[in-house]
Formats: C-alpha cells, sequence, structure tokens
C-alpha cells in the first residue's frame, strides 16, 4: 500500500510539473498578446487559432537550433547553471498546497526561501563560467538585486507566519476565511508585489538584462537549449510569485476555479507593469530595498506581534 501510495504522488507530481510547463507556456503567449495591444498592434496571430500554437513552435525552433559554447568558457559550470535554474524552480512547485495525494510539509515557506536562495547561484555561475564580461556583469547586478529582496521579502512573509503562527501553507486559507490579509497589510502586499518583481528580474526591475547597457545579461551567451531553461526558469518563478501571493494575501488555497483566475490576474499584473513602467537606475532599487522596505517590514513586523500578543 506505501508503495502504491508513493507512486501515485510521483504521478502527481509529474503531472503538476507538465501544467506548470504548459502554463509557462502559456504565459509568454499572454505576455505577447497583452504587450501587443497595449503598444496598440496585434501580438501573436498566425500559428493555430489566433496564435494559440505560437509557445510550442517557438520552443521547437529555439530546441532546434544549434547549441553554441564560448571556447574560454568553464564548460561543466556553463552547461549545468541552467539545467540546475530549472530544476530548482520546479521544485519550489511542490509547495502547491493540494488537499490530497501531493506532498504536503509542515515547514513549507521555509522550503520556499532555502530554494529561492540557491537560485542566486545558479545565476551568479552562468554568469561568471560564460567567461564574458557582460555576462559577468549581468550575472552580478542579478545577484546584488536578488540577494537585497530577499532580505526584504522574508521580513514581509514574517509578518504573515506571525499572523497564522505556522509555516504551513495551508493555514494560510484557514485563518482567511473571514478576512483576507490583504485588507489587514495592505501596504505589506504592496511592497511584497513590488519585491516579487525585482526577486523575479522583471520591469521596472530588470537590470540583469539591461539591453541598453548590457546586451542581454547573464545570458548573453546561452543558445538553445540552455536559453530555453533560463527563459522557463524565470517564467515558472513568475508563475510562483503568483501563487504565494494569491495563498498568503488573497484568501489562501481552496479548490476552485475562483483561485485559478486570482492566481492568473496577479501573473496578468507582472505583464501589465512591464507594459507601462520604465526601467527604474540601479542604485534607486538598491535603496528603494535597504531604505525603504527594511524599515517598513520590520516595523510592521514589531505592530504585528503586538497584536498577536494582544490577541493573546
Amino acid at each position: 500500500m506505501f508503495i502504491l501510495d508513493i507512486y501515485l504522488i510521483m504521478i502527481g507530481l509529474l503531472i503538476l510539473i507538465v501544467g506548470v510547463l504548459i502554463g509557462v507556456a502559456y504565459l509568454t503567449l499572454l505576455e505577447r498578446k497583452v504587450l501587443g495591444y497595449i503598444q496598440i498592434r496585434k501580438g501573436p496571430n498566425k500559428v493555430g487559432f489566433m496564435g494559440i500554437l505560437q509557445p510550442f513552435s517557438d520552443g521547437i525552433k529555439l530546441f532546434t537550433k544549434e547549441q553554441t559554447y564560448p571556447n574560454f568558457s568553464n564548460y561543466i559550470c556553463y552547461y549545468f547553471s541552467p539545467v540546475l535554474s530549472f530544476i530548482l524552480c520546479l521544485m519550489i512547485w511542490m509547495l502547491i498546497p493540494y488537499y490530497f495525494n501531493l506532498v504536503s510539509f509542515n515547514l513549507g515557506i521555509l522550503f520556499f526561501l532555502s530554494c529561492t536562495s540557491l537560485g542566486v547561484y545558479t545565476v551568479m555561475v552562468s554568469g561568471w563560467s560564460s567567461n564574458s564580461n557582460y555576462a559577468l556583469l549581468g550575472g552580478l547586478r542579478a545577484v546584488a538585486q536578488t540577494i537585497s529582496y530577499e532580505v526584504s521579502l522574508a521580513l514581509i512573509l514574517m509578518s504573515s507566519i506571525v499572523m497564522i503562527m505556522d509555516f504551513n501553507l495551508l493555514m494560510f486559507s484557514l485563518y482567511q476565511s473571514m478576512i483576507w490579509f490583504i485588507f489587514l497589510m495592505f501596504p505589506l502586499g504592496l511592497c511584497w508585489m513590488s519585491s516579487s518583481l525585482a526577486e523575479t528580474n522583471r520591469t521596472p526591475f530588470d537590470f540583469a538584462e539591461g539591453e541598453s547597457e548590457l546586451v542581454s545579461g547573464f545570458n548573453v551567451e546561452y543558445s538553445s537549449g540552455g536559453f530555453v531553461l533560463i527563459f522557463l526558469a524565470e517564467y515558472s518563478s513568475i508563475l510562483f510569485m503568483s501563487l504565494l501571493f494569491t495563498l498568503i494575501y488573497l484568501g489562501g488555497f481552496n479548490l476552485s476555479i475562483f483561485f485559478y483566475l486570482k492566481l492568473s490576474l496577479i501573473s496578468f499584473l507582472f505583464v501589465w507593469v512591464r507594459g507601462t513602467l520604465p526601467r527604474y537606475r540601479y542604485d534607486k532599487l538598491m535603496y528603494l530595498s535597504w531604505k525603504s522596505y527594511l524599515p517598513v517590514s520590520l516595523n510592521f513586523l514589531l505592530f504585528f506581534l503586538g497584536f498577536k500578543v494582544f490577541l493573546i
């Protein structure tokens, strides 16, 4: 019986990964369509009905391209860092809190923080191992940015953890049955949203890929499969950040279409921000993290600690 349970969990995880990959594929299509309409033009609309097969044709095109690698690169690190990045991004998806058949564990938030911290190393290694100055610069920028915003992300999370006194993501739905946390901690929700934009290297914080000064950042030397894996890792982390925002602030997990609509809305917000805002200045990004979000999240943490003690 125990072996059968393990098999069922494995099959469930496999279905989840396939679902995430299809979701990522269509998130890229959504992004191109939405950006098209924001810029008053059509997005992809030729491949299949209204461009619905575009992500698959792009994937086939990218995977069948020639795999190049720089002569002076550190080949093993260069080759495996996108793979590791992709595996880490898929591992985090184990946390999606289904009531049945999947891995549900009590230290979910700690697992999330550990995996995102490891993601920094893959970016750093892929920038360094390419042996290109622009890739190294992009990698260093991305690492500095990600490390800075992880601190504020963890502290913002701490306020929500203090409210529910548990690391299990399933508990959020229990504590939000009457009122969503976004109403209790609206400023923190906004801080979390912009921190997750910075964490996933998205506009207006896409300094790792600043085209005007860095060509394409840490992934400039990658082609074919390596580029696809970096791309997939970035977009799956966008989807996961949307999931986490929905879990923590928008009512937690419930098995309804409404939950997935909320998740899609937050993902759409990522795209909308990209179509609307210009790139921020790099030193201002760092000041924003250390001089704005850090004090705000610490003050809110103290406030919610007092709030919790008062309630008890």
